[in-house]
């Protein structure tokens, strides 16, 4: 499979971000393990932002005044044309950075989980109801713990 992905850095501290084939590992993993696994290109961005542009992304998008951890933007194939976009991953370094911290997990660590897990999103996954939220956490163990990671829920199961 074919993967481009457009890293935009796009926070006032670039320090200790992820390198370009970390991201396009875990999002490769995503889509392979994900429903796409028949996709022979895929092409998608993920823009690494601060606290600010993140809330009021999901303020505009979600009606929530509060800074998150990851927006996924699925593009729409307008009809009649098939294009290999994915959408759009936008991702705040410093809640990561501090979710990582309160679960106690590598920074490493996380950051795979939340390129796995807004990739998901873009691939049509979600976790609104019970039924879902099982259905895509389980799909994110298994990929994260092929990749050498462990269970990124495993605090909240105990």
């Amino acid at each position: 499979m074919q993967l481009y992905v457009d890293l935009q850095i796009a926070c006032s501290d670039p320090n200790d971000l992820p390198i370009l084939s970390s991201f396009e590992k875990w999002i490769k993993a995503a889509i392979l393990g994900g429903s796409n696994s028949h996709q022979e290109e895929a092409e998608l961005t993920v823009r690494i932002v601060d606290p600010d542009e993140i809330m009021q992304l999901n303020h505009q998008y979600r009606n929530m005044n509060k800074p998150t951890n990851v927006l996924a933007f699925p593009f729409q194939n307008p009809p009649g044309l098939t294009l290999p976009l994915l959408g759009d991953l936008i991702i705040c370094k410093e809640v990561v950075e501090n979710e990582a911290k309160l679960q106690g997990k590598t920074l490493t660590a996380h950051w795979a989980h939340m390129s796995i897990h807004s990739t998901l999103h873009l691939l049509g996954y979600d976790h609104i109801d019970q039924a879902e939220a099982v259905e895509m956490e389980s799909l994110e163990t298994k990929l994260l713990t092929e990749l050498g990671f462990t269970d990124p829920y495993l605090s909240e199961k105990e």
